[in-house]
């Protein structure tokens, strides 16, 4: 055995059973930006044999002062391939995929099949919730985490306990962004590092102690909680759930909640435009004359569709309070 691991393999939880377990995982990494550099990091470092990372993003210089994987040369470089490169100068013993493209509901399956264990270090709503939903599918553990400004969490889900959608079934009425908020680079290294730390006590048989936990930090305060959520329950089968365009069905009732200023072309050339707002302050009865000449019909399936899922999800939610249970949603992306 190598003497990379000599100090971690003193330990009674690893020993060399344990780094031959990390050697042999495979671990799904999605997002290699904030909280992606220290999770790929310190996975590296242990020994976590296969690494998979999903990343559409190149490197831009604002990213530097919180993803000190990347240097000054990697700008305009895909992240994974300059994450990959900066991994294996650290352990060239890796073996590491990379899939240059974003996380959807169209290939979430095919991303997990492979590996072990999931990561989610995306920051994205959408992504967050397609991943709970094809963790509890597969019966594989979801690591996700958020932070904002000073302070996040980080929690492990699914597997052998509730999904993520169990803990939170409601997305916020409106959510900031680490562009438009703010964020401390060493805030995210921590949460980072947390979703680290969860990821090695689940590969190494540790999950029992982990599983079913979330933990809050506000650095800013150095206050630290968080609370079990092993009791969670899943919520309806029928909720709004997101699905990939290319899912649309030629029956579905599409509505585009960007504006032709926002997206000079429409999701489909049927889809009709309208505002979260407009939906969001429709009274009991209003859909079925509000819409257009194709009507609100029960018995359709309603796909709202936006940039981020965030409006879609506002939308959906006042369209279930009229009594639409088939409803779908799309986030587009940048």
């Amino acid at each position: 055995m190598s003497d990379r691991y000599a100090r971690q393999l003193v330990l009674p939880e690893i020993g060399p059973e344990g780094q031959a377990r990390l050697a042999r995982a495979a671990v799904l990494v999605v997002g290699a930006g904030g909280l992606g550099c220290p999770v790929l990091q310190y996975l590296a470092a242990a020994g976590v044999g296969h690494l998979t990372i999903v990343d559409p993003d190149r490197v831009e210089e604002s990213n530097l002062h919180r993803q000190p994987l990347y240097r000054m040369s990697d700008l305009g470089t895909l992240k994974v391939e300059a994450a990959r490169a900066a991994l294996l100068a650290l352990n060239p013993r890796l073996r590491i995929t990379t899939l240059p493209e974003r996380l959807t509901p169209a290939n979430a399956a095919r991303c997990l099949e492979p590996v072990d264990l999931i990561i989610d270090a995306a920051d994205s709503f959408a992504v967050t919730y397609t991943l709970s939903d094809a963790c509890l599918a597969a019966g594989k553990h979801l690591i996700s985490a958020s932070v904002l400004g000073w302070s996040g969490y980080a929690g492990v889900f699914c597997g052998t306990v509730p999904s993520y959608r169990a803990v939170f079934p409601e997305l916020p009425e409106r959510a900031g962004s680490c562009a438009q908020n703010g964020v401390l680079g060493s805030a995210v290294g921590v949460l980072g590092t947390l979703q680290a730390q969860l990821a090695l006590s689940v590969l190494l048989g540790l999950a029992s102690s982990v599983a079913g936990r979330l933990v809050s930090v506000d650095l800013r305060n150095l206050h630290f909680g968080g609370f079990s959520f092993t009791d969670a329950a899943e919520p309806e089968a029928n909720c709004s759930r997101f699905i990939d365009v290319s899912a649309l069905a030629e029956d579905d009732i599409v509505i585009d909640l960007r504006d032709q200023l926002e997206a000079p072309v429409a999701v489909c050339p049927r889809a009709l435009r309208r505002s979260a707002e407009s939906l969001e302050g429709l009274e009991p009865g209003d859909a079925a004359s509000a819409a257009s000449p194709i009507g609100w019909s029960r018995e359709r399936r309603i796909v709202l569709c936006c940039r981020t899922g965030l409006r879609a999800w506002r939308a959906a939610r006042a369209l279930q309070r009229q009594g639409y249970r088939k409803l779908a949603l799309v986030a587009l992306g940048p």
